[in-house]
């Protein structure tokens, strides 16, 4: 019957009962054991609430004073916020400056003739170019919905198109370049130019062209000093003497040279073209000629004279004299002959892709792009040869965007650069964000402006403020924890008026913790010596303290009364002098939580560095806290292994005993049984 309880039957001797109260003695050891595993893990998960509030402080103090820190934030207003805005990196300069948008950098927008709705774009491969940029694809026919959704889809960030509704029904294809600036125009090729000539997004255009190179009266002496040509001694010079211009074009004879000026409104100018050919003819060569003339005594010359427009010239001069020492010259073959002056008198050899030669005509076609010589104000040529002559076509020069051979018929946009005016000084560039013009500052333009926009640039003590009012929420949280688990005193939970009732409950039970236990009354000592020293970054430092800047114990006044929760180390906050200190000594703030006391250029002291590092021997890993954790799941694995051992004992002792008096039990209903036969045997014997 060990073991069985069956109502009314068994138990009669309540046998259970009796076990039961045997065993709650028995299991004082293990309840005080599991008391103690409660204790243990309540205070690890109590340690990891302080290793969690520090390590929030300490990120919070980090900020203060690492590379990121709020101090160095800039904000930046525009007096046009809608037409020029900029944005300012942390280096860059406090102060002011004034920008005016002549106009924005524009993109290249065309737009079709009206289209009927179902209008469909033909089958081909469509090329789109921008610049040196392009993208080509293969279509194969359909409605013009669809063919704007393809080319958007494989536009590549190049180009993308829409399709605008019209009258009466008719739509419109808008075609756009993704690209601003002078230099990114949208080009069509392929059957992308016949489809966009078909709807009139362009047509084509006859170039404005202006020739030059036609009259004597442009030629003009060379300026060649500065190309450090080096020549033979008895060489003539290089001349434009003998330099004939005419409808046809210029001679240049053996040892001849020119310089031909732009027209004024070309000089200076962007995508300026200019193009002309050059033929170079085989003639007798004058260095023997120049030979024979070396080999003759220098004479004076015999003179003229004029009379009534008559000139009579003197006849040469006769002479027996021998003729002077000479070196014999060499017969010259150059091929550098075409060079650009620019505006600041520099020369520049001209670049060989100007040149397309051509072998069979014995000539060269020669192109010029002003955008690839910036300043270009003159032609120069130079024919140092001595046995060939040149000839020059005349020379044409055009503005690209007159001349590309076509042009928007519905232009809404045409590329254009960006140009504005810094402090007076005009600048030009392809896009609107502009960060090349004021160091680590970014121009942001949206439209031109109607006056001159004032930017500045100032510290944002805002975010400043706000890293400080976050330091401070931190730093009482983790003062209020270690309150809270090293004091006996339930006014020290009441005082905390950030805490939800069930918040203050969980707290409660932590309250007094770790009284006996000096590392949290240390950690909040040392923590209270911090933020109350002086901290002098240098010889002329004043603002040298937390309080000097509205934070401390007593900030927001008061009187000098007893305050129980100014005792316990809270920070507070008096934000105008705080407002004022941000807005006043931005810098001294700034070097208050951390500096560089030995100029290595690390932060080595300051509030925010003395926190960081004090914190950390308590939160890192192998530090303070970890071994406080550390120690109690030693003791916490301990404590399981003595409840497993004494549940195992317990289970054991309530089998021995409930077998135990489950055998009394049977033995003594055995008696009961034996008792009734004998009486039930006498009480028969008794009536018969």
């Amino acid at each position: 019957m060990a073991g069985i309880n069956i109502p009314g039957v068994s138990d009669k001797y309540k046998t259970d009962d009796l076990v039961e109260s045997l065993m709650k003695v028995e299991r004082i050891p293990l309840t005080r054991e599991q008391d103690s595993l409660d204790k243990y893990k309540d205070q690890q998960n109590a340690w990891r609430d302080v290793n969690q509030k520090m390590s929030s402080l300490r990120e919070s103090v980090k900020t203060l004073y690492s590379f990121d820190n709020p101090f160095n934030n800039k904000l930046t207003s525009s007096t046009e916020e809608n037409n020029i805005t900029a944005t300012a990196k942390r280096n860059a300069e406090f102060g002011s400056f004034n920008v005016k948008v002549i106009t924005p950098a524009t993109a290249d927008r065309f737009m079709s003739d009206e289209l009927q709705k179902d209008y469909s774009v033909p089958e081909g491969t469509y090329t789109f170019q921008v610049n040196d940029k392009s993208v080509s694809m293969n279509w194969k026919g359909g409605k013009l919905s669809d063919f704007i959704a393809f080319v958007n889809k494989r536009g590549n960030n190049i180009i993308k198109s829409d399709v605008i509704g019209m009258n009466n029904g008719t739509q419109s294809l808008l075609i756009e370049s993704l690209k601003t600036g002078s230099d990114n125009r949208l080009e069509f090729k392929d059957d992308a130019l016949s489809f966009a000539k078909s709807v009139h997004l362009i047509s084509p255009v006859k170039p404005e062209t202006e020739t030059f190179g036609i009259r004597n009266s442009e030629i003009i002496a060379p300026e060649i000093s500065s190309l450090q040509i080096i020549e033979q001694n008895g060489m003539p010079e290089i001349s434009e003497k003998n330099v004939s211009a005419n409808n046809q074009g210029i001679t240049v004879p053996p040892r001849g040279g020119l310089m031909l000026q732009l027209p004024e409104k070309y000089r200076n100018t962007s995508d300026v073209h200019v193009e002309f050919t050059l033929a170079a003819v085989p003639v007798p060569d004058i260095t023997a000629e120049i030979n024979e003339m070396l080999k003759r005594p220098v004479l004076p010359d015999t003179g003229k004279i004029d009379f009534g427009g008559v000139t009579v010239e003197n006849g040469n001069s006769e002479t027996s004299l021998p003729a002077p020492p000479f070196q014999e010259l060499k017969p010259v073959e150059d091929k550098n002959e075409v060079f650009i002056r620019m505006a600041d008198g520099s020369m520049k050899a001209l670049k060989s892709s100007a040149f397309e030669n051509n072998a069979e005509k014995g000539e060269s076609k020669i192109s010029i792009n002003a955008n690839d010589y910036p300043g270009i104000q003159a032609l120069v040529i130079i024919n140092r040869n001595t046995g060939m002559q040149m000839h020059i076509t005349p020379v044409s020069v055009y503005i690209r965007k007159d001349s590309s051979g076509f042009a928007p018929d519905h232009p809404i946009s045409t590329a254009g650069d960006a140009e504005i005016q810094y402090e007076g000084i005009t600048i030009k560039r392809p896009t609107n964000t502009i960060d090349d013009v004021i160091p680590s500052v970014t121009l942001n333009i949206k439209d031109k402006t109607k006056d001159t926009a004032t930017i500045s640039i100032k510290p944002d003590t805002d975010s400043a403020k706000q890293a400080l009012i976050t330091f401070i929420g931190k730093y009482n949280q983790a003062i209020a924890e270690m309150n809270i688990l090293s004091q006996d005193k339930p006014e020290i939970i009441q005082e905390l008026d950030y805490l939800t009732d069930d918040e203050k409950k969980t707290e409660e039970k932590k309250l007094g913790m770790f009284l006996g236990d000096f590392s949290l009354t240390n950690a909040k000592s040392q923590l209270q010596t911090i933020v109350s020293a002086n901290y002098k970054y240098s010889d002329k430092a004043t603002l040298t303290m937390l309080n000097q800047i509205g934070i401390s114990t007593q900030a927001s006044g008061g009187g000098s009364g007893y305050t129980p929760g100014r005792l316990r180390g809270y920070l507070e906050v008096d934000e105008k002098k705080l407002d004022s200190s941000l807005g006043n000594n931005l810098d001294a703030v700034k070097n208050l939580f951390g500096y560089d006391s030995d100029g290595d250029l690390i932060i080595d002291s300051g509030i925010g560095y003395a926190i960081d590092r004090q914190l950390t021997a308590y939160i890192q890993s192998g530090g303070i806290i970890a071994g406080k954790t550390n120690a109690l799941d030693t003791q916490i694995k301990a404590s399981e292994g003595k409840i497993t051992k004494l549940q195992t004992q317990l289970d054991a002792k309530e089998s021995e005993l409930k077998e135990k008096y489950g055998q009394m039990e049977s033995t003594l209903n055995n008696l009961e049984t034996q008792k009734n036969t004998i009486s039930n045997f006498s009480n028969q014997r008794n009536n018969d």
